[in-house]
């Protein structure tokens, strides 16, 4: 059996996603039980543009209850008007208290949190003798620190209801290694901080059924790498050092965040995945 979800597509074109179904009489699991996401309620943040539309359109599409979170406050309501059950909170991460108001509003509306997905992030490239400390404290602050903050409110009102949860961040193929010829020392050092703050997380949590994970992506398609997907040369340089000789498609960060978020990935905690088409192999 086969189920087929249409998405709309930021560039308004339309996509199939293709979950499929197989079980019998000895017992196999049924996929569509545990990618199932009907009711769930998710937190997005960085859900005005790039990564944090396509998941959150992504599990509005299968049943989830999303709260979408940025700063940029009429693309998230805009956003929250076209799905069937979502919520908007303007939310500048770096601020406490409108993280504290992200968590306080969710569970007015919804009662719960199931899911959070930390995708706001930002990026400004720069040699390190060129960056200053406030500038490097404030990427950190974002891409970092903000991390934490969410997931340690969404982690206590889980625990505090007895209530199992999934963390999901989005971190970076450069928290996994050097930035090669684009120096951003902030955003290696945040990114780096991350994927390590993903296991201490997992291991903490476990034991109160909270997991904790992170996918990596490579070079895919956003507001903070329009320039170098629009450029033939830095599309050339991407094919010369990726084994699969191509940046990365949007839809192609779908299958891990679905396993991450989902019960699929029940067993999975203290994990990165990275989705780079091999560029990391090297």
């Amino acid at each position: 059996m086969w189920i087929g979800v249409l998405l709309p597509h930021e560039s308004q074109s339309l996509i199939v996603v293709i979950l499929s179904q197989f079980f019998d009489e000895s017992g196999y699991v049924v996929l569509e039980e545990i990618f199932d996401l009907r009711d769930k309620v998710v937190i997005v943040t960085g859900a005005s543009s790039g990564i944090g539309v396509r998941f959150a359109t992504l599990l509005d599409a299968l049943g989830a209850k999303v709260v979408v979170a940025a700063r940029r406050e009429e693309r998230i309501i805009d956003l929250a008007k076209s799905f069937k059950d979502s919520l908007a909170v303007r939310c500048d991460v770096t601020i406490e208290d409108d993280l504290n108001g992200l968590v306080e509003k969710t569970v007015e509306r919804y009662g719960k949190i199931d899911i959070c997905i930390n995708n706001a992030g930002i990026a400004d490239p720069m040699p390190a003798l060129e960056e200053s400390p406030d500038h490097f404290r404030m990427v950190v602050e974002t891409n970092l620190t903000s991390v934490f903050t969410l997931s340690r409110l969404v982690a206590r009102e889980a625990i505090s209801k007895d209530h199992s949860a999934s963390i999901v961040n989005v971190a970076s193929v450069l928290g996994t290694i050097a930035s090669n010829s684009i120096p951003q020392a902030s955003y290696a050092a945040s990114k780096a901080g991350v994927v390590n703050l993903t296991r201490e997380l997992a291991l903490q949590w476990a034991k109160n059924k909270i997991r904790v994970n992170a996918i990596a992506p490579g070079w895919f398609p956003s507001e903070m790498t329009t320039v170098m997907f629009e450029s033939e040369k830095a599309q050339n340089w991407m094919a010369r050092i990726t084994p699969m000789g191509r940046g990365g498609r949007i839809e192609e960060l779908d299958g891990v965040m679905l396993l991450l978020a989902s019960d699929a990935g029940s067993y999975l905690t203290g994990q990165t995945i990275v989705v780079d088409g091999g560029w990391t192999i090297y």
